[in-house]
């Protein structure tokens, strides 16, 4: 067993997954354009007040996406990147990629160099599904693996689901 993560585990909890679900009152086809086209992407990828200037999205099975995130002018406007690389599609059911902070060329950063703290996964497994309710309801479900119980996981809890909150804002304006 890693004595590092060992260590972390004890400063901050146990291995958690953070599973996050939404019934969308949108079809099944919209909902996953939001996570495969870039105009979408766009609009919902970041916390409320963030905004996500660029998408570059390469959305098939080993493609990888580059995506910016821009803080509000408050929180000092700083660009933060992200990289999805996609390890499994299944259309109209299942997304897999990995996911890693980056730097604005879409090499991989370590999150801690960033001045985050060590619990911050490198390399997290990001599974979505989707689930057709009735003919125009979506449920939509997030899991992020891998988590080490404490501030982190629960910020990124918080982001994802302000997250869910534009996409679902996108779809009652359609």
């Amino acid at each position: 067993m890693d004595a590092t993560n060992d260590a972390a585990k004890a400063d901050h909890g146990q291995v958690r997954n953070l599973i996050m679900t939404r019934v969308f009152d949108a079809p099944l086809a919209l909902v996953w354009k939001a996570w495969s086209d870039p105009d979408y992407i766009k609009q919902w990828w970041g916390p409320k007040y963030f905004a996500c200037p660029s998408a570059d999205i390469d959305f098939r099975e080993g493609g990888r996406s580059l995506l910016c995130m821009r803080a509000p002018t408050e929180f000092g406007g700083q660009d933060m990147y992200s990289t999805w690389t996609y390890t499994k599609i299944v259309p109209m059911e299942r997304i897999e990629y990995i996911h890693n902070l980056a730097d604005q060329d879409g090499n991989t950063v370590d999150p801690v160099q960033m001045g985050l703290p060590a619990d911050f996964p490198q390399g997290q497994l990001q599974v979505i599904t989707f689930k057709v309710v009735d003919d125009n309801k979506t449920e939509l479900t997030v899991t992020e693996y891998g988590w080490l119980e404490g501030k982190m996981m629960d910020m990124s809890k918080m982001g994802m689901e302000q997250c869910l909150d534009k996409m679902g804002a996108i779809f009652a304006n359609i």
